[in-house]
């Protein structure tokens, strides 16, 4: 059983989007942030030491190593009445953090595409999960790839497979940036107070 969780804002169901044509330039911007801050992680050897990956990460929507759900891709959920498909932000749990932890972030990314699809951080570390399509009250959403500071749901292509990475990061102190921080400046941010991490990473069929 989880503690209680803070208030929260939900996030909203959303129209499936499509891909756009800013998305491929807010992918490039995520990659060489991560190239500043990662290598092909979140953190580079020398920053921050190494950061062991204690934390458990699941979800009881998603699988380790299955297709990501359509209803957290571009692709959408079912049709409504109107045909119309919605996306959402998927829920996490998370536990083995340590004790020293004093503020967690969660990252979404495709490694291999250095494109990062959402940034949450701030979250408090009694809450124990993330429900669907909504943010605690008290948490932050910096900027991702295409420039938003919201959940952007994957676009998988049957073609080009690739795995999508949920990274839930303790932190050793809070971030204090703000709300639609720039990509760059939280990916810096996480790696210098990042103590421990841990990943689900769906994959594809």
């Amino acid at each position: 059983m989880f503690p209680a969780l803070p208030s929260l804002r939900t996030t909203g169901a959303r129209r499936a989007p499509r891909t756009s044509p800013g998305a491929l330039t807010g992918a490039l911007v995520a990659g060489t942030a991560l190239t500043l801050t990662t290598g092909c992680g979140l953190f580079a050897p020398g920053q921050n030491g190494d950061v062991p990956d204690d934390i458990n990460v699941a979800s009881p929507l998603m699988q380790e190593g299955r297709p990501l759900p359509d209803a957290y891709t571009c692709v959408g959920s079912e049709p409504d009445e109107d045909g119309e498909r919605e996306t959402y932000s998927p829920p996490l749990s998370w536990s083995g953090l340590p004790e020293e932890t004093e503020s967690l972030a969660v990252v979404v990314d495709d490694p291999e595409a250095a494109e990062v699809f959402w940034v949450l951080f701030d979250l408090d570390p009694q809450s124990g999960e993330l429900r669907q399509n909504t943010v605690p009250a008290a948490a932050r959403q910096g900027l991702n790839s295409t420039g938003g500071a919201a959940y952007h749901p994957p676009c998988p292509e049957e073609d080009d497979p690739h795995g999508y990475r949920f990274t839930v990061y303790a932190l050793s102190a809070p971030l204090d940036l703000p709300e639609g921080a720039e990509l760059s400046s939280t990916l810096e941010a996480i790696a210098d107070r990042a103590i421990a991490r841990g990943s689900l990473v769906t994959g594809t069929e």
